[in-house]
């Protein structure tokens, strides 16, 4: 749809690239916060105990990231962009402070839910801010811009988590946060003028409440699932029952309101529902490299944690070089076409990690890795931009924050089903060979660690690394799969549409 006079005005306004400056701040704290929080929990929690809550820690973070992303991206239709990205940002920054000053794990888990819940109105509010003040041409461009950030921080991540543990104190890995989010802030007060027209809008207040219990039950079932709750426990069922009964109320609740948390019009877009499904599946992707891959390259090929670093920094650089490139694509070829590129760099990548082996080396796994960026950066922009393009502005920031949601949702549906996958056949292999009493699932752990490898008796090391092998194959399996899927759902995309 054509600019609204309200872009129009922010454009004339807004100092464009000061602000981007700022947006691309904010995002860089919430991009890097997972490898620099990764890289710091091994000294967190030898400091403050309580190791069986380790997984919770980023557990806390995604459950209420994913479970307010749709909500502030709706808020920010309403009261406009600026006041939310602010608020958002002040609570990141409020729980970035506090998890510093955390003497416990369980009070490290609390404020980590409120870094989770700032952090889901940067990422959205941020490319959503990028579609009110760029024309249709200048937006394909400026995505990329905001993907290289996501490459820089995978980059920067662990060697800032690293120094901050071995030189400073892991509290740092939080502090650090507060002074780039304070300039983020300046900048947006400052630079970011936005004149939001005075419409009363109602705000649906049940919609909401139904659904942060529908998604965080749904990301709780997902996320612990078979971890620190059984499948089969009574836990589970009430959580699982809970999710449902939630999320039809939910549609009920959204069928009749006036002014709907989500509005379900813009699913009649056939553009925008291909593009979220597809998000979802690519999540899923993503999440099959990032998860698994260093468990191979490090248990199974027998390399360091940098080199299997080094994997996963391919699909890092990857990314944001598809993404800039995908700016000049659209313009050239249309969304359809630059996300089919897409599409195929996902199957290339799929059929690289299908025929990994073990003597394939790091580097073919590298150049697989390398791929799948290739296609979620040419995809994903596309979906992006070819969003933004299809809705208003009031309805561009529900919009954009559903496609992240749907990613988000994929990257946990993802591990979930995937680490499933790998730890039923890494059991029945053990199984197999008669050595349940020696080993299980929990010793594979010991393969990831150069030290105590040397410790397993040769026929557990052996058979826990074929084990791996055989249930990684099993995975990657399912990854070319959803590769495939993935690209299969890009050809229902309309034709003709270009930025």
């Amino acid at each position: 749809m054509e600019q609204s006079i309200h872009q129009q005005k922010s454009q004339t306004y807004s100092k464009r690239p000061l602000v981007l400056a700022a947006i691309m701040l904010a995002m860089f704290l919430a991009a890097i916060e997972a490898t620099i929080v990764s890289t710091a929990m091994p000294s967190i929690a030898s400091d403050l105990g309580g190791f069986s809550l380790y997984s919770w820690v980023f557990s806390a973070y995604l459950l209420t990231n994913a479970s307010t992303v749709l909500i502030f991206g709706k808020l920010s239709d309403i009261f406009g962009r600026k006041p939310i990205f602010l608020m958002g940002i002040s609570l990141f920054l409020t729980g970035s402070l506090l998890c510093g000053f955390s003497t416990s794990m369980e009070m490290l888990i609390v404020f980590r839910f409120i870094q989770g819940i700032g952090a889901g109105a940067l990422m959205p509010i941020a490319s959503t801010i990028v579609g009110d003040i760029y024309t249709k041409e200048e937006r394909a461009q400026i995505q990329g811009y905001l993907a290289s950030v996501w490459g820089i921080s995978a980059v920067t991540g662990p060697a800032l988590g690293g120094f901050f543990v071995d030189v400073l104190n892991w509290k740092y890995v939080f502090w650090m946060n507060l002074p780039l989010g304070f300039l983020a802030i300046i900048g947006i007060v400052l630079f970011f003028k936005e004149d939001i027209e005075k419409e009363k809008r109602s705000i649906d207040y049940i919609g909401s409440l139904l659904l942060i219990v529908s998604v965080s039950s749904l990301m709780m079932i997902l996320v612990e699932g078979g971890v620190a709750i059984p499948w089969n426990s009574n836990t589970m069922f009430l959580l699982i029952m809970f999710s449902l009964i939630a999320f039809l109320m939910f549609i009920f609740q959204e069928r009749r309101a006036k002014d709907p948390m989500m509005p379900f019009s813009i699913w009649t877009y056939r553009s925008i529902t291909v593009a979220n499904i597809t998000s979802l599946t690519t999540g899923m992707i993503l999440i099959g490299v990032s998860s698994f891959l260093p468990a191979f390259v490090q248990g199974v090929m027998e390399q360091s944690a940098t080199v299997a670093g080094f994997t996963l920094t391919a699909m890092s650089i990857g990314w944001p070089i598809s993404s800039t490139i995908a700016g000049r694509l659209l313009l050239k070829i249309g969304f359809r076409t630059t996300s089919i590129l897409g599409g195929l760099a996902l199957i290339i990548g799929g059929i690289f990690f299908f025929m990994l082996t073990p003597e394939k080396g790091p580097f073919w796994a590298a150049i697989g890795s390398f791929f799948i960026g290739v296609g979620m950066g040419l995809s994903t922009t596309s979906f992006i931009v070819s969003i933004q393009n299809t809705v208003d502005w009031k309805q561009r920031g529900i919009a954009t924050a559903t496609n992240m949601f749907m990613r988000t949702l994929g990257s946990a549906l993802g591990a979930a089903l995937l680490g499933g996958i790998l730890n039923g056949k890494i059991q029945s292999v053990i199984e197999e060979r008669g050595l349940e009493d020696q080993a299980s699932v929990d010793t594979t752990n010991i393969l990831l660690d150069a030290k105590k490898r040397g410790s397993l008796p040769q026929e557990v090391l052996h058979t826990l690394q074929d084990a791996l092998t055989i249930g990684l194959h099993q995975v990657y399996i399912g990854l070319l799969l959803l590769a495939i899927l993935s690209f299969a759902l890009i050809i229902f995309l309309p034709k003709g549409d270009k930025a």
